[in-house]
């Protein structure tokens, strides 16, 4: 599969249209049809459906459009990184980052780093633990933004020292939020809400004990966004750690940690045994210089 011919096949999945796809890529309608038609026949599947007013992919369409997007977005970071190889620190450091809240010490190092460099520019991309970590394996990412826990022994890291506090997010009107501080037991017979990676809800059974598999969870999440309306509406109480409650600092919500403390440690980390740009490499510098800046 040539990756022109994946940019063609991805512009028609966008377009739904014979017409509009070649037009877009400013090639005959004959040569579109004739590189996909190829397509298909080279890879023994059928891609798409053609309807009377627009085409559709099939299920192997559907496989193939995230497998191109994939391979299109690591051949045009590839061909970046390679541009960068000059003398000037140029180029696009690319971070993955979980809700934490060393995402202060990230954007602070991005702007001293560009007072620098300002050349170099970031994407960053939020979301939770596996998927960074997926997007890293894939040489999608760069680096990632990690909470513990999390197996971070195929990467190199950072250790950030900085550490979160767990604990429960709710309404400013619910019954705990007249306490300092919450124990498993206080939630027993509450409707929670807890996190949906079985290494997170590991954490937490080992740190609460078997009081944690006698709670009522009543839903799961990824990304605590949409779990905090749980706790906004004072349907039920969240697990979360204290650094997400700076997106939710309103007076209907208040966060109320664990009893005994519990924390999570955050760390940054790449892909082992893998070379990285150098504006990657000064941008690791840059954040490991800052956090022990911190921690002095």
């Amino acid at each position: 599969m040539e990756l022109r011919v994946l940019r063609y096949f991805l512009t028609l999945a966008r377009e739904e249209s014979i017409s509009r796809a070649a037009e877009a890529l400013y090639i005959t309608q004959p040569t579109l049809s004739r590189q996909l038609a190829e397509l298909e026949e080279e890879l023994g599947v059928r891609l798409f459906e053609r309807g009377k007013r627009k085409i559709t992919l099939t299920e192997d369409g559907l496989l193939l459009r995230r497998r191109a997007e994939e391979m299109t977005e690591l051949a045009d970071k590839t061909e970046r990184e390679l541009r960068e190889r000059t003398e000037r620190l140029a180029g696009v450091v690319s971070v993955g980052a979980a809700e934490t809240v060393a995402s202060e010490l990230l954007v602070r190092a991005v702007d001293s780093f560009r007072r620098k460099y300002p050349d170099v520019t970031f994407e960053l991309d939020a979301g939770i633990a596996d998927r960074v970590k997926e997007r890293i394996d894939a040489g999608l990412l760069d680096l990632g933004l990690l909470i513990e826990p999390g197996d971070i022994a195929k990467y190199d890291f950072v250790r950030l020292g900085i550490d979160d506090r767990c604990g429960i997010l709710m309404n400013a009107s619910a019954p705990l939020a007249q306490k300092q501080s919450v124990t498993a037991e206080d939630l027993l017979g509450l409707p929670v809400v807890g996190p949906a990676r079985e290494g997170v809800r590991q954490f937490y059974r080992n740190a609460l004990g078997e009081t944690f598999d006698q709670l009522n969870f009543i839903a799961t999440f990824n990304l605590v966004n949409n779990a905090a309306w749980f706790a906004r509406l004072n349907v039920g109480y969240v697990f979360t750690i204290e650094g997400t409650l700076r997106h939710f600092g309103t007076p209907d919500l208040c966060f109320r940690p664990f009893s005994p403390e519990l924390r999570q440690s955050t760390f940054l980390v790449w892909k082992k045994y893998q070379p990285v740009s150098r504006a990657v490499r000064a941008f690791i510098e840059e954040v490991a210089m800052l956090a022990r800046h911190d921690n002095a």
